[in-house]
């Protein structure tokens, strides 16, 4: 068995939900109250809390939730038994309370709406009350012989997943080919950074950019044959901000020039691996430069490569800076 509860202002709402026509399966208990439906219940309950008006949430919602195991022995008299022992445990004698069970789900489960005033006009304490109730429900299993929450061992799928030894052994296969790479590209500037998306993409690997619901990227995955990888299972190095950062020229700190590569290149730097590679880059930054232009906005081009459709942005965006710049100039 497990419980939590907390104290919410929206009684009415929480008691029209736990007596919904479908959702409801028995009413348990009623303690202290004489209505049975919904609206005359929170009536009553409200004419108590009228007695403290500072009290914002004057109501507490639990729910007990009862193991698979256990259902069969849950009969009518068994679940009044718990609701009234629980709510005893709970310290609402003087409070008003009802107690249903629901049906809309395959997991028996218990639904408690209590007046937080007391019938004395006090307010119950809620501090770590959700503690306190997983407390309670923990002891009323053991005492009854029930099943207890903590000691319940789910399995779970995704870490099946991450167990599976041929999906470690893909993992150190990937973790290489990214380490190999990324030693030989390091520090090469975007040049290196196109080569090493490049080269990663011929070795079988893929890298896909994970977005959010507002359609921001917030990760990279990893895909090699049939399993993927985030990045942080491959390495540190490679993350989504972090990556670009192994690439850069000089200090590890500084943000990557997109442009540098055609104008600093050195003559070692001048070898036809590179110069393919730069033309490359030259001619993406340029077609996603022309596309920015055309429509205003950023345009996701989904590439094997650099992010061309980012660089060429924050390129134009040094463009505008720069006119601005010389515009003050002459004022």
């Amino acid at each position: 068995m497990i419980a939590k509860c907390k104290a919410i202002a929206h009684g009415g709402n929480a008691l029209e939900y736990v007596f919904r026509e479908r959702k409801l399966g028995r009413i348990l208990a009623l303690h202290n109250l004489c209505s049975e439906t919904p609206k005359e219940i929170h009536e009553e309950m409200r004419l108590i809390g009228d007695y403290n008006s500072r009290c914002k949430n004057k109501f507490l919602r639990i729910e007990i939730g009862i193991a698979p195991k256990d259902e069969p022995q849950m009969t009518f008299k068994t679940l009044n038994r718990l609701a009234l022992l629980f709510a005893k445990q709970m310290g609402l004698d003087d409070h008003q309370w009802v107690a249903v069970t629901h049906k809309d789900t395959d997991n028996l489960h218990i639904h408690i709406i209590a007046n937080r005033i007391s019938l004395g006009g006090q307010v119950y304490d809620t501090t770590f009350v959700s503690n306190r109730a997983a407390r309670v429900a923990e002891e009323l299993s053991r005492k009854y012989g029930l099943t207890i929450a903590n000691e319940v061992h789910s399995a779970r799928p995704h870490r099946k997943a991450q167990a599976n030894p041929a999906r470690d052994r893909t993992k150190q296969q990937v973790r290489s080919i990214c380490y190999t790479l990324l030693d030989k590209h390091r520090g090469k500037g975007l040049s290196g950074h196109s080569m090493f998306l490049y080269e990663l993409h011929q070795s079988g690997v893929t890298i896909d950019r994970m977005k959010n619901k507002q359609g921001k990227v917030y990760g990279l995955k990893f895909t090699y044959g049939e399993h993927s990888f985030k990045a942080s299972e491959i390495g540190r190095e490679f993350g989504f901000r972090t990556l670009p950062k192994q690439f850069e020229i000089g200090n590890a700190q500084k943000p990557i020039i997109p442009f540098a590569h055609s104008s600093t290149r050195s003559t070692k730097d001048s070898s036809l691996i590179a110069q393919v590679a730069g033309a490359t880059v030259d001619v993406a930054l340029d077609t996603a430069g022309s596309v920015l232009s055309e429509t205003g906005e950023v345009t996701a081009l989904q590439t094997h490569g650099a992010d061309y459709a980012e660089i060429a942005w924050q390129r134009r965006l040094r463009n505008q800076a720069a006119k601005k710049k010389k515009r003050g100039r002459g004022i």
